[in-house]
Protein backbone atom coordinates (compact mmCIF):
# COMPACT_ATOMS: atom_id res chain seq x y z
CA UNK A 1 0.00 0.00 0.00
CA UNK A 2 1.42 3.50 -0.95
CA UNK A 3 2.07 5.83 1.80
CA UNK A 4 1.64 9.78 1.17
CA UNK A 5 1.82 12.48 3.66
CA UNK A 6 -0.62 14.80 2.93
CA UNK A 7 -1.19 18.08 4.88
CA UNK A 8 1.27 17.17 7.34
CA UNK A 9 -0.29 13.34 7.94
CA UNK A 10 1.43 10.05 6.79
CA UNK A 11 -1.21 7.87 5.23
CA UNK A 12 -1.30 4.51 4.09
CA UNK A 13 -3.85 4.36 0.79
CA UNK A 14 -5.11 1.19 0.16
CA UNK A 15 -5.37 1.64 -3.95
CA UNK A 16 -3.11 0.64 -7.14
CA UNK A 17 0.32 2.84 -7.25
CA UNK A 18 -0.60 4.35 -10.23
CA UNK A 19 -3.95 6.02 -9.69
CA UNK A 20 -3.57 9.57 -10.04
CA UNK A 21 -3.22 11.38 -7.10
CA UNK A 22 -5.89 13.82 -7.35
CA UNK A 23 -8.23 10.34 -7.10
CA UNK A 24 -6.67 9.64 -3.89
CA UNK A 25 -7.16 12.98 -2.03
CA UNK A 26 -10.96 12.81 -2.97
CA UNK A 27 -11.83 9.33 -2.59
CA UNK A 28 -9.98 7.46 -0.49
CA UNK A 29 -8.46 11.13 1.81
CA UNK A 30 -12.57 12.80 1.40
CA UNK A 31 -10.65 16.22 0.95
CA UNK A 32 -12.97 17.54 -1.53
CA UNK A 33 -11.01 20.60 -2.45
CA UNK A 34 -9.23 19.97 -5.06
CA UNK A 35 -10.97 19.33 -7.93
CA UNK A 36 -11.34 17.24 -10.99
CA UNK A 37 -11.63 19.42 -14.19
CA UNK A 38 -9.83 18.12 -17.31
CA UNK A 39 -7.84 15.10 -16.38
CA UNK A 40 -4.68 16.25 -18.67
CA UNK A 41 -3.34 18.90 -16.32
CA UNK A 42 -4.35 21.58 -18.86
CA UNK A 43 -6.98 23.57 -16.74
CA UNK A 44 -5.52 23.51 -13.19
CA UNK A 45 -8.39 22.99 -10.78
CA UNK A 46 -6.43 20.12 -9.44
CA UNK A 47 -3.87 21.74 -8.03
CA UNK A 48 -1.81 20.93 -4.88
CA UNK A 49 1.51 21.61 -3.58
CA UNK A 50 4.00 18.43 -3.85
CA UNK A 51 7.35 19.42 -1.54
CA UNK A 52 6.24 23.19 -1.92
CA UNK A 53 5.92 23.40 -5.61
CA UNK A 54 2.66 23.79 -7.36
CA UNK A 55 1.92 20.74 -9.12
CA UNK A 56 -1.45 19.05 -11.12
CA UNK A 57 -2.84 15.86 -8.99
CA UNK A 58 -4.39 14.52 -11.97
CA UNK A 59 -1.02 13.50 -13.44
CA UNK A 60 0.73 12.50 -10.52
CA UNK A 61 0.95 8.97 -9.65
CA UNK A 62 0.75 8.12 -5.77
CA UNK A 63 3.05 5.37 -6.36
CA UNK A 64 5.94 7.84 -7.07
CA UNK A 65 5.23 10.02 -3.76
CA UNK A 66 6.29 8.47 -1.30
CA UNK A 67 9.32 10.90 0.32
CA UNK A 68 6.98 13.35 -1.24
CA UNK A 69 5.13 16.16 1.07
CA UNK A 70 1.62 17.26 -0.46
CA UNK A 71 -0.54 19.89 0.40
CA UNK A 72 -3.90 20.32 -0.67
CA UNK A 73 -5.96 23.75 -0.06
CA UNK A 74 -7.45 22.08 3.03
CA UNK A 75 -4.08 22.20 4.77
CA UNK A 76 -2.44 25.50 3.58
CA UNK A 77 -1.45 27.69 6.47
CA UNK A 78 1.51 30.52 6.84
CA UNK A 79 1.93 33.86 6.25
CA UNK A 80 1.67 33.63 2.21
CA UNK A 81 -1.37 31.47 2.09
CA UNK A 82 -3.32 33.88 4.87
CA UNK A 83 -2.45 36.82 2.73
CA UNK A 84 -3.64 34.86 -0.63
CA UNK A 85 -6.68 34.13 1.10
CA UNK A 86 -7.27 37.47 2.51
CA UNK A 87 -6.84 39.42 -0.74
CA UNK A 88 -9.09 36.47 -2.37
CA UNK A 89 -12.46 37.38 0.06
CA UNK A 90 -11.28 41.51 0.40
CA UNK A 91 -11.50 41.77 -3.32
CA UNK A 92 -14.37 39.12 -3.83
CA UNK A 93 -12.36 37.04 -6.56
CA UNK A 94 -14.99 33.82 -6.91
CA UNK A 95 -17.61 33.78 -9.01
CA UNK A 96 -18.72 30.35 -9.28
CA UNK A 97 -15.34 29.02 -7.58
CA UNK A 98 -14.98 25.92 -9.02
CA UNK A 99 -11.58 26.92 -10.42
CA UNK A 100 -10.40 28.91 -7.22
CA UNK A 101 -9.10 26.34 -5.01
CA UNK A 102 -6.07 25.48 -8.11
CA UNK A 103 -6.02 29.08 -8.58
CA UNK A 104 -5.51 29.77 -4.97
CA UNK A 105 -1.92 27.01 -4.37
CA UNK A 106 -1.09 28.41 -8.20
CA UNK A 107 -0.91 31.83 -6.05
CA UNK A 108 0.48 30.61 -3.11
CA UNK A 109 3.32 28.78 -5.25
CA UNK A 110 4.33 32.04 -6.73
CA UNK A 111 4.25 34.52 -3.81
CA UNK A 112 6.26 32.02 -1.97
CA UNK A 113 9.40 32.39 -4.66
CA UNK A 114 8.39 36.10 -5.55
CA UNK A 115 6.94 38.39 -3.19
CA UNK A 116 7.01 41.47 -5.66
CA UNK A 117 5.95 39.71 -9.08
CA UNK A 118 4.97 41.54 -11.74
CA UNK A 119 2.09 41.30 -13.98
CA UNK A 120 4.28 38.79 -16.39
CA UNK A 121 5.35 37.24 -13.63
CA UNK A 122 1.50 36.20 -12.40
CA UNK A 123 0.39 35.42 -15.96
CA UNK A 124 3.43 33.10 -16.09
CA UNK A 125 2.61 31.47 -13.15
CA UNK A 126 -0.92 31.44 -13.49
CA UNK A 127 -1.06 30.49 -17.21
CA UNK A 128 -2.39 26.38 -17.44
CA UNK A 129 -5.23 27.67 -14.51
CA UNK A 130 -9.02 28.11 -16.59
CA UNK A 131 -11.29 30.15 -14.50
CA UNK A 132 -14.59 29.46 -17.00
CA UNK A 133 -16.16 32.76 -15.57
CA UNK A 134 -13.31 34.59 -16.22
CA UNK A 135 -11.67 36.55 -13.66
CA UNK A 136 -8.48 36.75 -14.28
CA UNK A 137 -8.18 40.58 -13.45
CA UNK A 138 -9.53 39.62 -10.32
CA UNK A 139 -7.35 37.45 -9.66
CA UNK A 140 -4.05 39.18 -10.71
CA UNK A 141 -5.71 42.25 -8.37
CA UNK A 142 -5.81 39.72 -5.81
CA UNK A 143 -2.23 38.38 -5.97
CA UNK A 144 -0.81 42.18 -6.50
CA UNK A 145 -3.03 42.97 -3.29
CA UNK A 146 -1.36 39.54 -1.26
CA UNK A 147 2.05 40.48 -2.44
CA UNK A 148 1.79 44.16 -1.09
CA UNK A 149 0.20 42.68 2.16
CA UNK A 150 3.26 40.60 2.45
CA UNK A 151 5.89 43.72 1.79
Amino acid sequence: MPKLTVNGKTIEVDADPEMPLLWAIRDHLNLTGTKYGCGIAQCGACTVHIDGQPARACQARIGDLADAKITTIEGVSGKVAEAVQAAWRNLDVVQCGYCQSGQIMSAIGLLSENKAPTDADIDGAMDGNICRCGTYQRIRAAIHDAARSLA
